[in-house]
């Protein structure tokens, strides 16, 4: 699995992205003969994910799974499905048009689950990413590539007590997603004084008057970490508009949280580095077509967790501007 990383890695360097942000449902294609640089034949990938309408992460996504489709010669459709039977639906849709690889999330694991197990049994190539490190194998998905959000989750609540937290309220903008319950648990861990409060993610001013009011009414509040950009970006409204001294981190970056840290408005990004997670998915995906490359061998792989503050945004901010990060 270490060489397939690597060969993935690579291929990284081999072409451009852009971006045209919040995805929408059904939209296809990147790579064919047209774009792509690797000759041979041309196989279709399904990537099927459950990105919320306008949230920036999912850029990242998307533009690491396309420039692996350009590289590799890979006809890439892409679809998303904010809600757990939306997606199913999706992947079955992909099963039924005879796709040859599907990468997909595993947020919803027991309702999409069956749907990736079900094109895994037809003898399509399954991989997993992003949600899904614990389940994935379970669903006959051959590899996982993200983060391990438990120790994501304990590595922050580790740097919250350092800077003196007394109680931390942990966002999370979509009850039951796995891997978003997965880092709070594990901030928790670290810091037991910490409060889940759940929030209605696709509505970011109910996000920032949620976080306001909860302010408002626990004082005792010092610190506040999102698990996404653009809700971090929302919790230093949040705090503004209660007069807070709260700090503010976060899981996820964007240009924006990356800006932000520049400036010391945020404190920190834990990093999971979406822009490798759809890259390696495609990648391995095609590997595994062209070549009979045995992608379960090892384990799932990781690309995260790995934090993004004061000592290091200056490099990195450039590659989220340039939507890599």
């Amino acid at each position: 699995m270490r060489t397939l990383a690597v060969a993935a890695a690579l291929g990284i360097a081999l072409a451009a992205c852009s971006s045209q942000g919040g995805a929408q449902q059904e939209q296809g294609g990147a790579g064919g003969p047209a774009g792509g640089n690797v000759g041979g034949e041309q196989f279709t990938i399904a990537m099927v994910t459950h990105e919320q309408p306008g949230d920036t992460f999912w850029d990242r996504i998307r533009a690491g799974a396309e420039d692996a489709a350009r590289a590799h010669n890979v006809d890439l459709k892409y679809s998303n499905g904010a809600q757990a039977p939306e997606q199913a639906t999706l992947v079955q849709n992909a099963i039924d048009s005879q796709v040859d690889g599907l990468a997909v999330t595993l947020a919803q694991v027991e309702q999409v689950g069956p749907a990736a197990k079900a094109a895994a049994d037809r003898g399509i190539p399954v991989v997993a990413f992003n949600a899904g490190k614990d389940d994935y194998q379970r669903f006959g998905a051959k590899m996982y590539f993200g983060s391990d959000e438990s120790l994501a989750g304990q590595a922050a609540g580790q740097r919250l007590a350092q800077d003196g937290a007394q109680k931390v309220i942990c966002v999370v903008q979509e009850q039951g997603h796995v891997a978003l319950e997965a880092r709070c648990a594990g901030v928790a861990a670290s810091f037991p004084n910490t409060e889940n409060l759940y929030v209605q993610g696709t509505d970011l001013p109910s996000v920032r008057s949620t976080i306001g009011a909860k302010l408002q009414e626990d004082p005792s509040i010092t610190h506040v970490i999102a698990l996404g950009a653009p809700f971090a970006l929302t919790a230093l409204e949040s705090v503004s508009d209660a007069g807070s001294q709260a700090k503010v981190a976060t899981f996820d970056l964007n240009v924006d949280a990356a800006k932000a840290i520049q400036e010391g408005t945020l404190m920190f990004a834990v990093d999971q580095q979406p822009y490798v997670q759809g890259y390696m998915a495609v990648a391995s995906l095609w590997l595994n077509l062209t070549n009979g490359n045995d992608m379960g061998g090892g384990g799932p792989v990781l690309t995260g967790p790995s934090f993004v503050d004061s000592t290091n945004v200056e490099q990195i901010v450039t590659y989220a501007q340039n939507n890599k990060r």
